[in-house]
């Protein structure tokens, strides 16, 4: 594939990697709905994510490549690249990634089954966690009866997205500019819109039983771009969020713990505490 080739990577490449004290380590981290292709991608926001975390396991739970929107326009900035260019390490430094297809990258699911160096391609997993759970790990668009049963309609709902998408990142440009921390407009507007809160009710739901039907005590999905973590359906329910609106994503600690990180609420206050410590430094130096 083109995006795998070697080339030029941008600024990124030249960002000072965190030193092993600063690197967190834990056992494994679910990452979905990244969208590389589009430009509602926060790709450098996942770069200093995946560098900051060091884990064992990496799932790759489905739309980490856009497929739909690279079929009918084209767009691989570097930066995409360098999210490619990152996990291709992890693997080479041994780590072990499985990528669960999803809807947006369907073409991964002609691979299912198949191993490349130490990538899995899976339609879905089971994650066995610390916690005593066995986990469905399943990206979750075959729930979706939008998805299944009227494509055109859920092509249609995508181009109305990317739309919101797009006043996103002029609202957030406008933000950034008055010192203002991230907000997404479209995140904002899905939870307050009575059917999109039902939607993501009946969607757990749905997702709940199927863990059930495969006999496992939990899921870790992703495809509805909204992180949570919940007991509601008497099955434990994670949803990984996505790197579009949120930058959001799962990790498991040693301890069993299940976690879901808000990179935009936790790298902010990250550079606040460096900032804090220049001046400490500067005068005990």
């Amino acid at each position: 594939m083109a995006f795998l080739r070697e080339r030029e990577i941008g600024d990124l490449s030249d960002r000072p990697t965190p030193t092993p004290r600063d690197v967190l380590k834990v056992r494994t981290l679910f990452i979905s709905d990244v969208h590389l292709g589009t430009k509602g991608c926060q790709a450098e926001q996942l770069v200093d994510f995946l560098r900051q975390y060091d884990a064992g396991t990496v799932y790759l739970v489905g739309d980490i490549v856009d497929g739909w929107y690279l079929r009918s326009n084209w767009y691989w900035p570097s930066t995409h690249n360098v999210v490619i260019q990152e996990l291709v390490e992890l693997a080479r430094r041994g780590k072990r990634l499985v990528y669960v297809a999803g809807n947006h990258d369907d073409f991964i699911r002609n691979y299912t089954g198949s191993t490349f160096g130490a990538v899995e391609v899976v339609e879905y997993a089971i994650h066995n966690g610390l916690d005593g759970r066995d986990y469905l790990v399943v990206h979750g668009d075959h729930f979706d009866l939008v998805v299944r049963h009227a494509r055109w309609l859920a092509l249609l709902g995508d181009f109305g997205y990317r739309t919101a998408l797009t006043a996103n990142v002029w609202l957030n440009w406008v933000r950034s500019r008055f010192g203002l921390a991230y907000w997404s407009l479209s995140s904002w507007a899905k939870l307050r819109v009575k059917n999109a809160v039902n939607y993501i009710g009946c969607y757990e739901e749905v997702l709940s039983s199927e863990a059930r039907r495969h006999h496992t005590q939990g899921v870790i999905c992703g495809h509805i771009h909204h992180a949570a973590m919940h007991d509601e359906c008497g099955i434990r329910y994670i949803n990984t969020g996505d790197w579009v609106e949120s930058c959001t994503s799962v990790v498991e600690h040693h301890d069993g713990r299940f976690e879901i990180i808000r990179w935009t609420e936790v790298r902010p206050q990250q550079m606040s505490d460096e900032a804090s410590l220049v001046p400490f430094a500067r005068a005990v130096a």
